[in-house]
């Protein structure tokens, strides 16, 4: 059987690899960015997917595009130039000269224009032998599913908290059950952006550092159990919020990164008591002298122009998956997006669905995602109906494990369209196959 490329294709993340590995060969972002200001902008050369993670790239004011547009490819040539890099810098093969297969993770409800987009790029100009396309929520049933010795493992409900969309997805057999799922049109792509209006009003103009605002998203929000409680603590002053941190941005000199000033303060609301009060303990990472002696720097270093304090907009940025309706948008919760996901169902499962709960994509990382979805799915369903949720240990690679794992089944094969087929019968005949 010929190689399998594995590629969990997201509007931020692209993840590929070959199945029947464990992981990735490569996580890069599905972008391509260059400085915006026009000085620099016609000498520099736009960066691609991983050059954005070089240790030396500059990100501050990035111009960034993107092949993706609120959950669907709208550029195919830019999507065509980071699956090139990707294959010939991370996973060194080129389709048109070895015989390679493609396993290709697309969104839920690709409309057919994408579709036939997709497959030219795929087999007219890049060369793959075979294509087999699958979406998120049946690969990460599939991958849950075969950790699951024991117990009811042929039905979940995958929530989904990618970069454009939220989904929960009901799955039955390793097959999505479309007309059970529901979309909520919020993901980590408005989370970041909503950060930047709020850092961009409060405090400095971030509106154009979407890149670093993405990696401060990431290292200081967290979820709110008791969004009153913390809204009345984050109005104290000094030491006595316990949400008060700073972020620095980078200088270009001495730093091209963003970081956290003083890690043990943003920790600081983990001690946090149900009343309020904290209980003085924060998990401390150990830490070798030298890397001890670099944080205190990094504490001393006064960079007063290029930092910013960040206080309750550490959870109400994440608050938008929970009560988009509080912000103003005509969305429901998460928790109602889960409730009419699996009353779309049969009745018969609705009790399985509900204590089979799996969280996956980037946004459930944030600390409590769960507790808290939990907190709002109780009073929404039965007292009769358990409720449990399962974090995957990787919500980023969660979905591309899946799809290693299908890869590397011997089924595989014939679950493919080759380039032989796709030339005969066309995108829309071969399409079919995969009941899309």
């Amino acid at each position: 059987m010929a190689s399998v490329v594995v590629l969990d294709n997201g509007g931020g993340l692209c993840k590929a690899g070959f199945g029947g590995d464990r992981d990735p060969v490569a996580v890069v972002p599905n972008c391509v960015a260059r400085p915006s200001s026009s000085a620099s902008s016609s000498s520099k050369k736009w960066l691609v997917a991983d050059q954005l993670q070089s240790p030396d790239a500059d990100l501050t004011s990035m111009s960034v595009r993107r092949p993706f547009d609120r959950g669907y490819l709208i550029n195919p040539d830019l999507q065509k130039e980071v699956w090139d890099r990707v294959l010939r810098s991370s996973l060194r093969v080129d389709p048109a000269r070895s015989p390679l297969s493609l396993l290709l993770v697309e969104p839920l409800f690709n409309p057919p224009s994408v579709q036939r987009a997709t497959d030219e790029v795929v087999f007219e100009e890049m060369g793959f032998r075979s294509l087999c396309v699958a979406d998120s929520p049946s690969l990460v049933h599939l991958y849950e599913a075969s950790r699951r010795r024991k117990g009811n493992a042929q039905c979940s409900l995958v929530v989904d908290c990618g970069f454009s969309f939220t989904h929960a997805a009901p799955v039955l057999h390793n097959f999505t059950l479309n007309y059970g799922v529901r979309r909520l049109d919020l993901g980590g792509k408005a989370l970041t952006n909503y950060l930047k209006e709020l850092v961009s009003y409060r405090s400095i103009n971030v509106m154009d550092e979407t890149l670093l605002l993405d990696r401060a998203k990431e290292d200081l929000c967290f979820v709110s159990l008791d969004v009153p409680r913390d809204l009345n603590l984050a109005r104290r002053s000094g030491k006595d919020n316990p949400f008060k941190c700073t972020y620095v941005l980078p200088d270009g000199v001495t730093h091209t990164k963003g970081y956290v000033k003083d890690i043990d303060e943003a920790k600081r609301f983990l001690s946090l008591l149900p009343d309020g009060t904290s209980n003085g303990t924060t998990s401390v990472v150990k830490e070798v002298p030298d890397e001890a002696e670099r944080r205190e720097d990094r504490k001393r270093v006064d960079l007063s122009k290029n930092e910013f304090t960040l206080t309750n907009e550490r959870f109400l940025v994440p608050e938008m998956i929970f009560q988009p309706a509080d912000l103003g948008m005509n969305q429901a919760g998460l928790a109602e997006c889960i409730v009419r996901a699996v009353h779309s169902c049969h009745p018969h499962l609705h009790p399985v669905l509900f204590e089979s709960i799996v969280l996956t994509g980037g946004s459930t990382l944030f600390p409590r995602f769960a507790e808290r979805l939990e907190m709002e799915l109780r009073p929404l369903i039965s007292d009769d109906y358990q409720v449990k949720i399962t974090t995957q240990e990787d919500p980023i690679k969660g979905v591309w494990r899946g799809g290693s794992l299908l890869a590397s089944s011997p089924d595989f094969e014939s679950m493919c369209i080759t380039k032989a087929e796709y030339e005969e019968m066309g995108s829309a005949r071969c399409r079919r196959r995969f009941f899309h």
